[in-house]
């Protein structure tokens, strides 16, 4: 079932982390020093995230100052396509070259206020949470294009010092599985 995103409060500080990645390193929040961050709360097994990941390499590749960590937080056991192996399928399908992280205990989801798979959070230079919501306006079967043009345009926004004109546009996705 499709489920939107909360939209979080603007302003909101991003939460501190530190995660494993798929290449066994643990990654932190303070580790991101771009002066743009983007939170991506993705999986494998989604079709809402299969519509997008292959612009949303493309995407990702067009940014410069642009730091983006991927987060993984669904239940792996019961959803195994999201356990490691998965997300390592899912990188070398789509190419993807940042940090795919593993939410193992889905706290990190739960502090970012995460519902869905994409769900995406743009950060400012101070950490403070400058978008939230959806890539662009295209769902599996709507037959609006592929575009990221949501995510970008905020990107820019944020990149010139400027908020992000509202009405933001939630994701919506998959919910994230819960582990019972």
């Amino acid at each position: 079932m499709a489920l939107q995103s909360h939209m979080v409060p603007l302003e909101t500080p991003a939460p501190d982390f530190t995660l494993p990645s798929l290449d066994g390193k643990q990654r932190s929040l303070s580790d991101f020093t771009s002066p743009v961050l983007l939170v991506a709360f993705v999986c494998n097994h989604c079709p809402y995230v299969k519509h997008i990941e292959s612009e949303f390499a493309r995407f990702a590749e067009r940014q410069s100052d642009l730091d983006i960590v991927a987060i993984c937080s669904n239940d792996a056991e019961n959803y195994p396509d999201d356990a490691p192996a998965g997300l390592k399928e899912q990188v070398d399908r789509t190419g993807w070259t940042f940090p795919y992280l593993i939410d193992e205990s889905q706290e990190v989801a739960r502090t970012y206020n995460a519902a869905c798979t994409p769900d995406f959070f743009l950060y400012d230079s101070e950490r403070k949470l400058a978008y939230r919501g959806a890539f662009d306006g295209s769902t599996p079967g709507n037959d609006v294009p592929v575009t990221g043009e949501y995510l970008a345009a905020a990107v820019e926004h944020v990149r010139k010092g400027e908020a992000v004109p509202e009405p933001h546009h939630s994701s919506i996705g998959c919910g994230i599985k819960w582990r019972e």
